[in-house]
């Protein structure tokens, strides 16, 4: 991998990889390459979770069956990161917890996964809005009004 460096040219500091306005290369990024926080840390043992991995995971566990958190709703809950670092924790970690509990802020159930999220609401009897038929696939999506859970009083079912 090649370093990246400040381009002293420029006076707006931008990272620029590898070199400024070489032909054929690349343009200043807005964040420096690779830079996800503790999700990218290389020290860590090949089994071991970032903290905040871990905690977005303790908070999913939390959520008892037949209601949901958004992403939005996990970070604010920590008080660390936002719904796509969420998400991101989701997509790679999810798998070992309750991942259908944890939803986008329309209700959507997550793409690729719809017919498996769907039948874990319905086991655990999680409010669903019936779709219209001008949705695409006539798939549900989770009443966000009755389903949300805020975190408080631990409720086997939903109000």
């Amino acid at each position: 991998m090649r370093a990246r460096k400040v381009c002293p040219k420029r006076p707006c500091g931008a990272v620029h990889w590898p070199r400024c306005g070489a032909p054929g290369e690349p343009g200043p990024l807005s964040v420096g390459y690779g830079r996800m926080g503790r999700m990218s840390e290389e020290s860590l043992p090949a089994d071991a979770l970032p903290e905040y991995a871990e905690r977005v995971l303790d908070v999913a566990e939390l959520i008892p069956p037949g209601r949901v958190m958004t992403y939005g709703d996990v970070a604010e809950w920590l008080e660390e990161g936002g719904p796509r670092q969420v998400g991101r924790v989701m997509a790679l970690y999810g798998g070992a917890v309750a991942w259908w509990r944890v939803v986008r802020a329309d209700g959507v159930l997550l793409p690729g996964h719809e017919l498996r999220a769907l039948e874990q609401y319905r086991a655990e009897g999680t409010p669903l809005r019936e779709a219209g038929r001008a949705t695409e696939g006539h798939l549900p999506r989770i009443d966000m009004k009755r389903a949300r859970w805020d975190g408080g009083e631990r409720a086997d079912g939903h109000t």
